[in-house]
């Protein structure tokens, strides 16, 4: 790593100016901005570049350190001249040489003393113009705003007479009000010179020179290593190095094989340059400004004048007087925003200020300005809370600092934020461990535990349950929690439990709950258990589990209602929505929109979230909408609810699926499978792992879905809701889309059988829809179990809809009723527009009972149906297509697409892509007639393949080349 930067980043127009005033000569132009901001880096670019130029380079710099030397930095950058230098003839120079004795020595004589200023300045002039006659000379001044009046009276001199002399002024200067800087405003104001402001980096610019130090690409620099040193050097690239040289020293930030890694918390410290040179600030404003700004510090980056004014016992003219001085100093700025609030211009000014003061005046200061805050500020609304238990903190008042801490923690999490709530909390509770009083610890549970699971903090939470034993009746100096606390305290962690998917761990504690309550628990204690209770019933495989949840769902809101616990009767409303699904739509929004409702009246933003999610989700269902979903999905993002926009997320990436959308939804649901992973989150990652068996399947990629569904049994889905869907939106399309429809028809029974026994809230497994066109077509249903499913609310889903319409179409078409049977037909294309497989697979299916009963347009269905899964590279299905349009004697194009999905091994042998549909149902061991059913050609065509293929593969029959079959498809 290098300790500067090797390039200059963010100054591209900077440096074409400079480089403007270098090819023009004759002219000046001055660098102005605060400390650290690359005054001098830019100068030292200009000077190299005059230098490849032939110019000679002339530098000199002004300073504070030692007494006043007049003309120091005039002085300086001649000296450099002669340093090594030929020197000039008296000639050259005439009586001027005698006058620059002032500045160099070697020349003085008795005729240097004393003498006009303008006669000085004419000297230096003409000596400038004879170091560069013909190559040209670059004068180059740093720190002018050191310098004494001498100097600039000199440096005003030559910025108003450079013009056609080969000769480019230079100089340095910090934005400050000083005479250098009216010289340089002024010098703009006359066209004689050229004022070129430094503003602060960029996080991209930031970004660009931490990764030139580090010598890696910009893109691979960790985005927390950016984030810190932006926001701690506020795009100052002297402090960006020099905390980034930090970093790397104290071993916080590592390059591996993998390229840099942060280890540990990465921090940072003010770098000793800053402190020095904040410090040399600060003493000018003399000991009560001093004082002052120390108070500031110890408030933070900002600061209101009424705390100040409080602790200092000062006036406001005199506190007006020492803070327009710190403005002056470039240390501290108005806060523009708040009236009678200022701020430290660097993030790290207070940091420097503080490390200024003893650690015992630090703790004494701190406290005063607490005393202060929580007399100016009654209750400590907003922010002030958090601010005074930092105060606390830092005046070594521990209880006092961990109270408020779980205070500032419960409000973040009633406004729901429920990242900054845990934050907070967690600091709060590890404060207090030490602490005897159990009640405090408990409030602060109360509300830890919800903030860790609304944050997707499962494990945390889980970890926190050995607490739990320390606050029982004999904890604590024998002053130890009530029955109802530590109940209170087990409800929340079942909650933990279900959001997490470990239905047995909260059904655990919901049993615990129980048992400290006893049977006779007031509505206020009982309410919350029977709430919990119901989620993790619904979750339980069992035949009652809906009528059970129901039931305790009716029960807590009921007694939520009479004691008033907002919260859980907005919980027991919600699955009292989810249950409703089933049975009527305009009930369960009816039930969402009450959680809602009551949500807005408490101003509870996370129970709000759960209530806009879930009406969200039923605009999905009915219309195949997402908007909403993304919508409710950004509001639980920005009040923190991170689980809730997980389960947001996870619809939408199946409406991706559904909606054909592959690609769109490959990313989504990789995206969610590393954040539920990682997060342990059970419930979200099996309902991912049944959406991406669903994407392989829709695509007809067997080998993708069985990995993810052994994966999804892998996580327990063999006992999970999500089962249904498993099977009735994966393994069921995919055999169809394998064009083997008895196996289809098997998958989606054993699918229903299942949800028969385990009643599910999920109603796009195929109950609704598919299963009732599948029976239609093959003559097991008919207009009863028609009826039966249209009448439900969820037959009338948009998923559902489409299949329901196709039944209904061939039922007219049965009929004799052909012209319904194609309005029929028309209404299932409308509700299938968002669905384009399905859409497509509904006219395979539909087609072959239209062209039999003479309704709709089936060669037109076949066409279209053909042409998609061929594009999609569905080859069974597409191979149907044309299969049936041969039966009904139309021409075919040939298709000569599908090689890629031929196994190289068969490629290199010379097998077809008619050939290798075939090869694949050899693995099922059927006959001709059924291979050919299935491919919709004759058996005698089935024939003439397989024996094409046993030479081609060089086996000895037919049950040789299934079994090679087997092996290859299989392995």
């Amino acid at each position: 790593m290098q300790t500067r930067a090797p390039l200059i980043v963010g100054r591209d127009e900077e440096l074409a100016e400079l480089n403007t005033v270098l090819l023009a000569r004759g002219s000046s132009a001055f660098l102005v901005g605060e400390p650290g901001i690359g005054k001098s880096r830019l100068a030292a670019a200009a000077g190299g570049t005059a230098f490849d130029r032939g110019m000679r380079v002339l530098r000199g710099r002004g300073s504070t350190i030692g007494p006043m030397v007049p003309f120091r930095p005039l002085a300086e950058a001649l000296l450099s001249l002669l340093r090594g230098g030929e020197p000039f003839q008296d000639e050259e120079l005439g009586p001027y040489r005698p006058v620059l004795g002032r500045l160099i020595p070697e020349w003085h004589t008795s005729e240097s003393a004393g003498g006009s200023l303008v006669v000085l300045a004419e000297a230096v002039l003409r000596l400038l113009a004879v170091a560069g006659r013909g190559t040209g000379c670059l004068l180059v001044l740093e720190d002018l705003h050191d310098a004494d009046a001498e100097t600039l009276a000199v440096v005003e001199y030559l910025v108003d007479n450079l013009d056609r002399l080969p000769i480019v002024l230079l100089a340095t200067i910090r934005d400050e009000p000083c005479g250098a800087l009216d010289l340089a405003r002024a010098a703009e104001q006359r066209h004689t010179g050229r004022l070129l402001p430094l503003h602060r980096l960029t996080r991209g610019q930031v970004r660009d020179m931490a990764a030139a130090c580090l010598e890696t690409p910009p893109g691979s620099l960790p985005a927390e290593v950016v984030d810190k040193l932006y926001a701690d050097s506020a795009g100052i690239p002297f402090v960006v190095e020099e905390l980034l040289h930090g970093m790397v020293a104290n071993g916080l930030l590592v390059r591996g094989g993998g390229g840099w890694r942060v280890v540990g918390e990465l921090r940072t410290e003010v770098p000793a340059a800053l402190v020095r040179s904040i410090a040399h600030r600060t003493d000018r404003l003399g000991p009560q400004g001093r004082m002052l700004l120390s108070v500031a510090a110890v408030l933070g980056h900002r600061f209101p004048l009424a705390v100040l004014r409080e602790v200092a016992g000062t006036d406001d003219r005199t506190l007006l007087s020492h803070l327009h001085a710190g403005v002056a100093a470039q240390l501290v700025t108005p806060d523009e925003p708040a009236p009678d609030w200022y701020a430290f211009r660097h993030p790290l000014t207070a940091e420097a200020l503080l490390g200024q003061l003893t650690p015992s005046d630090r703790a004494e200061l701190s406290g005063q300005v607490a005393d202060v805050v929580q007399r100016l500020y009654p209750g400590l609304p907003g922010h002030w809370c958090q601010l005074a238990a930092s105060l606390r903190l830092d005046a070594n008042q521990t209880a006092e600092a961990g109270r408020l801490l779980a205070e500032a923690g419960r409000r973040a999490l009633g406004d729901g934020a429920a990242g900054s709530a845990v934050a907070l909390l967690d600091r709060a509770n590890r404060l207090l461990t030490s602490q005897l009083d159990a009640g405090i610890r408990a409030d602060i549970l109360e509300s830890l535990l919800p903030a860790l699971a609304e944050a997707g903090q499962f494990e945390r939470a889980f970890q926190l349950a050995g607490t739990l034993d320390e606050l029982d009746g004999t904890a604590l100096n024998g002053a130890g929690l009530d029955r109802s606390r530590r109940a209170a305290l087990h409800t929340r962690l079942a909650k933990v439990a279900y959001l997490a998917g470990r239905g047995a761990d909260g059904i655990e504690q919901v049993e615990t709950a129980r048992a400290l309550l006893g049977g006779d628990a007031r509505d206020e204690d009982s309410a919350p258990v029977d709430m919990i209770a119901a989620y993790l019933v619904l979750q339980t495989p069992s035949p009652e589990r809906i009528r059970t949840a129901e039931a305790l769902a009716r029960r807590a809101a009921a007694a939520a209602r009479r004691v008033s616990l907002p919260v859980v009767e907005c919980e027991a409303w919600e699955l009292l929505g989810i249950i409703a699904r089933e049975h009527d739509l305009a009930e369960a929004v009816a039930c969402f929109e009450r959680a809602r409702q009551i949500s807005e009246e408490h101003h509870l933003p996370l129970q709000r979230s759960y209530a806009l999610t879930r009406l969200a989700g039923i605009d999905w269902l009915a219309e195949a909408d997402t908007g909403s979903l993304e919508r409710a999905r950004q509001e639980a993002l920005r009040i923190g609810a991170i689980t809730m926009s997980y389960n947001a997320e996870a619809v939408i990436a199946l409406g991706a699926v559904l909606g054909g959308q592959f690609g769109t939804a490959r990313e989504l649901v990789d995206r969610l499978w590393e954040s539920a992973t990682r997060l342990q989150l059970a419930g979200i990652a099996r309902y991912v792992l049944m959406t991406r068996a669903t994407l392989a399947a829709h695509q007809c990629d067997r080998g993708g879905m069985e990995s993810a569904l052994a994966e999804f049994r892998a996580w327990g889905g063999d006992k999970s809701q999500e089962l249904t869907l498993s099977v009735g939106l994966a393994r069921v399309f995919c055999a169809l889309l394998e064009e083997d429809r008895p196996l289809a028809e098997r998958e989606l029974g054993q699918a229903l059988a299942h949800e028969a026994a385990n009643p599910t809230n999920f109603h796009l497994a195929g109950r609704h829809g598919l299963h009732l066109l599948l029976g239609v077509l093959a003559g097991r249903a008919g207009w009863a179990q028609h009826r039966e499913v249209t009448a439900s609310p969820a037959g009338a889903m948009r998923w559902n809809r489409h299949f329901a319409e196709l039944a209904r179409a061939i039922l007219l078409g049965r009929d004799g009723r052909a012209e319904e049977a194609a309005a029929a037909m028309e209404g299932a294309q409308r509700a299938a527009v968002a669905f384009p497989m399905a859409r497509h697979l509904g006219l395979r299916l539909t087609a072959e009972a239209a062209h039999a009963d003479g309704w709709g347009e089936p060669v037109l269905w076949l066409r279209r149906a053909e042409e998609y899964f061929h594009q999609l590279g569905v080859t069974a299905t597409a191979s149907a297509c044309r299969g049936l349009l041969r039966q009904v004697g139309v021409s075919v194009q040939q298709r000569r697409t599908g090689t890629d999905q031929v196994p190289r091994v068969l490629r290199a042998v010379g097998v077809t892509v008619r050939e290798y549909d075939v090869f694949r149902l050899l693995v099922e061991r059927l006959g001709n007639k059924a291979i050919a059913t299935r491919l919709h050609i004759s058996p005698r065509t089935v024939e003439k393949h397989v024996a094409s293929l046993i030479a081609k593969t060089q086996q000895p029959d037919r049950e040789a080349l299934s079994s090679y079959a087997s092996q290859l498809l299989r392995a």
